[in-house]
């Protein structure tokens, strides 16, 4: 519990046998969790077996992709307020509560992967991979800068918090099953006039594994376009809520 909301953890995995069992762990000894929710998005190894025996719940989605795992895990999430992190380990559990804190005043809190001095010596954050996110955060900060005045300056980071209302607004928003999901979720949280903050965590190297979306320069220009298509689709192509300005319900939203 969180200030007398009850807080979910939700973590999409595809094939994190090695690494899942101990991000799980870690996350337990954080305090304020009530649950966590694991996705098994159609794993062929023991990612669910282990995951269920470190103490979380299976939510098994057939769907593929990263966008895909992340509904079925919110929409099965018990919480007022839910937390998405990877599975890869690369995010500490000691951040939950920095973004659990925020959502007095946001509806969603992103973490950010872009801060220097945050981010560790062997985290999968390369001088392209660092300043492309940085880029493209500030090109979705352009397109909202009237009249929500955001400020990001990563559009790829897993780890953030929002609460059930925000969630329950921008859900019917999403369409993307891959890593476009991630601006996708800011850009609907943006359309529908909800108070979106961001706030530096702390990045580590990965445990094992490869990321499955920025491991080489053409996944990643790959996923850069992907995230650049979409922020432009939500922005000239879709309408926003009809209120000029965000009111005090959808400021806690």
């Amino acid at each position: 519990m969180f200030r007398e909301r009850s807080v979910s953890l939700v973590i999409p995995a595809y094939n994190e046998e090695d690494t899942i069992a101990q991000v799980v762990e870690e996350f337990r000894s954080e305090p304020h969790l009530d649950e966590i929710v694991v996705v098994d998005n159609n794993c062929s190894d023991r990612t669910a077996e282990r995951a269920a025996a470190a103490g979380a719940r299976i939510v098994c989605e057939s769907k593929p992709g990263y966008g895909a795992a992340l509904t079925a895990g919110m929409d099965a999430a018990k919480g007022d307020l839910m937390v998405l992190v990877e599975a890869d380990g690369s995010f500490r559990a000691r951040d939950v509560v920095k973004l659990l804190c925020y959502l007095d005043d946001a509806g969603m809190v992103m973490g950010t992967r872009t801060t220097r001095q945050m981010v560790e010596q062997g985290a999968n954050m390369r001088f392209l991979l660092r300043w492309g996110n940085v880029f493209m955060a500030k090109f979705l900060q352009l397109c909202w800068l009237r009249p929500a005045e955001p400020r990001f300056t990563d559009v790829g980071c897993t780890f953030r918090a929002l609460t059930r209302a925000t969630w329950d607004r921008i859900r019917p928003r999403l369409r993307c099953t891959g890593p476009a999901f991630s601006p996708e979720m800011m850009c609907a949280a943006l359309q529908e006039r909800c108070r979106v903050i961001e706030v530096p965590v702390t990045y580590s190297k990965r445990m094992g594994g490869e990321s499955k979306h920025s491991d080489t320069f053409w996944r990643q220009a790959k996923t850069a376009l992907m995230m650049f298509r979409t922020i432009c689709r939500k922005r000239f192509l879709e309408r926003s809520a009809k209120s000029a300005a965000p009111t005090a319900e959808a400021r806690k939203a």
